[in-house]
């Protein structure tokens, strides 16, 4: 019963990633904290174990979408490849520092997050554009603050990465697509880090590895990538600015329920 769960939690967001067009990592850390929560796991790991398991599945999810975007010449490689790096090295210490925070302030500080994305999607805030492009030693700094923040939250960075490279005069598509191939290396960096960060605590449940529980893992992965497709042609029938707002209303509930819970 409980493995039937994570299979409706994968198609839930799978569909919503696709339907908003947004990570999968936003929708499935809260949900799984708050399935954690009604399964008894121990409130001292249990957030850490959503933000590692949430990672785990999107090393899953983005491999394909990679693979879409590739496809479709929509990747700008060379500036990926910088970002990259920054983002390999900024995914595990945003994992470690996690790990120095105890469950109420990690989620505090994941509420809060939400609660802000949720103003920008709600607002429709984007940044203007600026003409510059980036150099490489920005782009390895900016990687590393992407990496950081979607480590220790448990996303894959499409919600910070995406603004940044629109910013910076990168076309949509290509913003988008070089966005996704992102994604890679913060969750392949960040599940790692996170088996590493929690192997052999005391306080895991059973067929957890590190902070990645594999049943949820398993449940979310064989549903989500197939829901998004549907969710990704149902967006095309909706008006963008209602389900836009729609789910930045779903966001900041969520946001501020972690934020009050934890005050």
């Amino acid at each position: 019963m409980l493995f039937l769960s994570y299979l409706v939690l994968g198609a839930a967001a799978g569909l919503l990633a696709g339907l908003f067009g947004i990570g999968g990592g936003l929708i499935i850390v809260p949900a799984l904290v708050f399935s954690f929560e009604l399964q008894g796991m121990s409130p001292q790991v249990l957030t850490h174990v959503a933000v590692g398991t949430s990672l785990a599945t999107i090393v899953v999810t983005s491999l394909s979408s990679v693979r879409t975007h590739h496809v479709k010449k929509g990747v700008r490689w060379p500036i990926f490849r910088p970002l990259a790096v920054g983002i390999a090295v900024g995914a595990i210490l945003g994992v470690k520092t996690a790990g120095q925070l105890s469950g109420p302030w990690l989620q505090l500080l994941i509420g809060g997050f939400a609660v802000l994305i949720a103003f920008q999607l709600g607002l429709n805030i984007k940044p203007k554009a600026s003409k510059p492009p980036p150099g490489k030693g920005e782009l390895v700094a900016v990687g590393g603050g992407i990496g950081w923040a979607s480590a220790l939250f448990g996303i894959g960075g499409g919600s910070l990465t995406v603004p940044y490279l629109s910013w910076k005069n990168v076309r949509m598509q290509e913003a988008v697509g070089t966005s996704a191939a992102c994604g890679l290396p913060i969750a392949v960096m960040g599940a790692l880090t996170n088996i590493e960060e929690g192997w052999g605590h005391a306080q895991l449940a059973e067929w957890s590895l590190g902070y990645v529980y594999l049943p949820a893992f398993v449940g979310i992965v064989l549903t989500s990538a197939v829901c998004a497709r549907y969710g990704a042609q149902l967006a095309h029938r909706l008006p963008e600015l209602i389900l836009k707002r729609t789910f930045a209303l779903l966001l900041f509930v969520v946001g501020l329920r972690f934020i009050v819970t934890n005050i």
